[in-house]
């Protein structure tokens, strides 16, 4: 059986590896279809499909792009771009002016809160890759600020952290219509962690599926399996094909590796059946 994982991260964003080291990991895992979705950004994607061919392995151009539904952040992933589409590319430009100015504010907040410098030293840490909470985290760590991750976000830069600042990114139908008029097919990214009870999911697919939405994932990396019966029963109920990615970011979280436990329930229409 074929192995897809349609979401994982590189350097060019978040993520901890090149996209051709990626693309070699993803290898080295078993995966057959690897979709590269960068938060914001298709920057690495020529370098993962040039690796991409050297090996045994399908590369699906993607991306992840910050939406906002109902005052709420989601993530939306567009599979199978057409990375020049002018739509597209003009609406992650305006994106990453956002990241920008948000990673700023973040920085400010910190300082007031008597951590200084944070804003300069997660901009060495990301070396040019657009600026995430990610690299705040990581250089809050390294400094003795937080004990690891999960506290970076819980305590500081998290949507309860003291140093939070909140952000409307664009409106979810612009996400998607960006997303469609590339070519591609837009999903729903890792529904799981939004902290949206049952009602709110099901509007949140009702308005996905209303606004052009094609898909959502049924699996998703740390997710808890009785939601993957869940996700796999509302996609039947909407009307939406069925999508599983590891959302890999770095080599040492394993709960999230390339190709892990990424199997669809049976009643489930792959996104991938008319690839």
């Amino acid at each position: 059986m074929k192995i897809y994982d349609l979401h994982s991260h590189s350097l060019k964003s978040d993520g901890k590896l090149a996209p051709s080291a990626l693309v070699q990991r993803a290898h080295e895992k078993g995966v057959d279809f690897l979709a590269l979705t960068d938060h914001d950004i298709t920057d690495g994607i020529d370098e993962a499909l040039a690796a991409a061919q050297e090996l045994a392995l399908t590369l699906i151009p993607g991306v992840e792009i910050s939406a906002t539904w109902e005052n709420r952040t989601l993530h939306v992933v567009g599979l199978n771009i057409d990375m020049t589409n002018t739509a597209l590319q003009t609406g992650l430009s305006s994106i990453r002016e956002q990241r920008a100015a948000r990673a700023l504010q973040i920085g400010d907040q910190l300082a007031k809160l008597g951590i200084p410098d944070a804003h300069e030293g997660a901009s060495r840490i990301a070396q040019g890759a657009i600026l995430s909470r990610t690299h705040f985290a990581e250089y809050m760590v390294r400094e003795g600020h937080a004990k690891d991750f999960s506290r970076a976000f819980r305590d500081w830069i998290g949507d309860r952290g003291k140093a939070f600042v909140k952000t409307r990114w664009a409106p979810l139908q612009d996400a998607i219509d960006w997303i469609n008029a590339a070519g591609g097919q837009a999903v729903i990214a890792h529904p799981g962690r939004y902290r949206l009870g049952k009602s709110q999911l099901k509007k949140l697919f009702a308005d996905f599926t209303d606004m052009g939405g094609a898909a959502m994932e049924v699996v998703s990396g740390s997710q808890k399996s009785d939601d993957t019966g869940y996700f796999a029963r509302e996609t039947v109920r909407h009307g939406l094909l069925a999508s599983a990615g590891s959302d890999f970011h770095d080599p040492q979280y394993p709960w999230r590796e390339l190709g892990r436990n990424l199997r669809l329930p049976e009643e489930c229409t792959p996104v991938w059946k008319d690839w």
